[in-house]
């Protein structure tokens, strides 16, 4: 074991820090992008505070036309737009890129998904009492939701650590890399065990947790 991590125990570190980077960094941008999408898909439904059909049809198609394409697919075809944004179509920076963009829509209808748990008669309080629709969304809507919104942003999270292992593949670096290359193509079992081990303790961690937090800001549990 001692002569394991002596040889191996650098490697893994660098690549559990790979792998992290590109999860969060991409789960932020994300959240950035698919936050406002899924108040706008919330608002704008028919009986939504902003209702507009059209909009919203459309709209939810583009957000679903996105959700479609296979994850490997769209590293590929984002990768001029990944040049462009980070100068390169290689390592881990560049693979936040096409992480971020495929996480969006699927942060968008977390998003969607949590504001439509909202009790509307308290939207209906807000509007009674003078509340724009600004103060609505900020006040009523995104405070409400915020246990859900939680628990979505473990999910986020954990589909997107589960990504990265796909842009390991195709040399970003992470955990996933790492597997690839020795567990995979160098047939040391050792390596892969002991990265399957690292990923499952790290997920364990992100899902504990975003799981205290939502407990910690769910009103019933006060």
């Amino acid at each position: 074991m001692a002569q394991f991590f002596a040889e191996y125990g650098d490697l893994l570190w660098e690549g559990t820090l790979e792998t992290l980077y590109m999860t969060f960094v991409p789960t932020l941008a994300a959240y950035l992008i698919g936050l406002p999408m899924g108040v706008l898909l919330t608002t704008t439904k028919p009986g939504g505070i902003m209702a507009a059909p059209t909009f919203n049809a459309v709209f939810g198609w583009f957000v679903n036309l996105f959700r479609s394409i296979p994850f490997m697919i769209l590293i590929f075809f984002v990768l001029p737009l990944t040049r462009l944004i980070v100068g390169t179509s290689i390592g881990a920076t560049a693979a936040n890129v096409p992480l971020a963009i495929a996480a969006a829509p699927f942060v968008a209808r977390m998003v969607e998904q949590s504001l439509e748990e909202i009790d509307q008669g308290v939207v209906e309080a807000a509007r009674c009492m003078g509340a724009t629709n600004w103060q609505i969304i900020t006040r009523v809507l995104l405070v409400e939701s915020v246990p859900s919104l939680l628990r979505g942003l473990s999910i986020t999270i954990i589909t997107i650590f589960g990504y990265t292992a796909v842009t390991g593949a195709v040399g970003a670096g992470g955990l996933g890399n790492i597997a690839f290359r020795f567990g995979y193509q160098r047939y040391q079992t050792d390596v892969m065990y002991a990265t399957v081990v690292l990923v499952v303790i790290l997920v364990c961690i992100i899902q504990s947790v975003c799981s205290f937090l939502a407990r910690k800001s769910d009103k019933r549990n006060r």
